[in-house]
């Protein structure tokens, strides 16, 4: 019979474990992505079907969504529970304050939200049927570590599902794009992409110095789980370990000129001149489709159980 940890609203403070991250999503790059938080989501919706038919979420089920942003696969997570509920983690207080109004607007009453390092996070044993990521869980300083500790908050035979991306250089026409479009902004020595991070700003000024380094740590931990051999052993104490590769399509927008608006507000402040936007605009040309601007990617979903002894 399960125990019911019921929704919480804790938060903890650092362990100094991933500062680092913790200042980046607390500073104007978490900002953008709150603010920003529809159009990140439609990006990575594609996901969305893959990762819950993994993960199997039944009615009564207690879900843990890692990482969780600013909540929509919590949310939806939730949804699916029914008489369960959910509860997303992430180290953001930006995302986190957008991810409890939706949840209040929508009416979502199964779910709350925790400020907390996933890696080191104290949850209660056994107290989850699942724990879910989109794309949450490449930032740990150490990612054998934080599944560890997340295996300690899932039931014996609990299920761990998430997504992350395949290397930038794995021939995805995103990475290749978005390659092109950081060349074109003058950032060549930089993976473009949301694959292999995003992009950056470099034009003087404090701000937008202090942007694009954390841009750049960000890219970095991004990339961090691209290696299926380093996903495997970071899950050395999980059985039944599946790492499937999974084509998807990204939504960058709704027309070429929505596109690169998005894109350049990525740097605060940031302004090019009219032929370096045309430039982007024909760049994103080839990918404008009906129903937006959309380039193929590729991640990884991985899938793992806790085993039962």
């Amino acid at each position: 019979m399960k125990t019911s940890t019921g929704p919480s609203t804790t938060s903890t403070t650092s362990t100094g474990a991933n500062v680092r991250q913790e200042e980046i999503w607390n500073g104007p790059l978490g900002h953008h992505w709150a603010e920003q938080q529809d159009r990140y989501d439609a990006m990575t919706s594609a996901l969305n079907d893959h990762l819950f038919e993994a993960a199997a979420i039944r009615n009564g089920d207690r879900v843990l969504d890692i990482g969780c942003g600013a909540g929509t696969v919590t949310r939806m997570a939730a949804r699916l529970a029914g008489l369960g509920h959910a509860v997303g983690v992430d180290i953001s207080a930006p995302l986190l304050e957008r991810a409890r109004s939706r949840a209040k607007a929508e009416h979502v009453r199964n779910v709350a939200f925790e400020r907390a390092d996933a890696q080191t996070h104290p949850f209660p044993v056994a107290g989850y049927d699942v724990a879910i990521s989109r794309g949450g869980v490449m930032f740990f300083a150490d990612h054998a570590a934080a599944f560890d500790n997340i295996a300690r908050g899932l039931i014996p035979g609990g299920r761990l599902v998430f997504v992350c991306p395949q290397p930038a250089g794995s021939g995805a026409e995103e990475s290749r794009t978005l390659g092109l479009l950081s060349k074109l902004l003058g950032e060549g020595e930089e993976e473009g992409g949301e694959q292999g991070g995003e992009q950056g700003g470099k034009q003087g000024g404090r701000t937008n110095a202090g942007h694009s380094t954390d841009t750049s740590a960000a890219h970095t931990a991004m990339a961090s789980l691209s290696d299926p051999d380093h996903i495997r052993a970071s899950l050395a104490s999980y059985d039944d370990v599946t790492v499937t590769p999974l084509p998807v399509e990204t939504h960058w927008g709704r027309t070429p000129a929505d596109a690169v608006d998005f894109l350049l507000s990525r740097t605060p402040g940031r302004t090019v001149t009219p032929a370096t936007r045309t430039a982007l605009e024909d760049a994103l040309l080839p990918h404008a489709t009906p129903a937006g601007v959309r380039m193929k990617a590729a991640v990884w979903l991985v899938t793992a159980l806790r085993p039962h002894s």
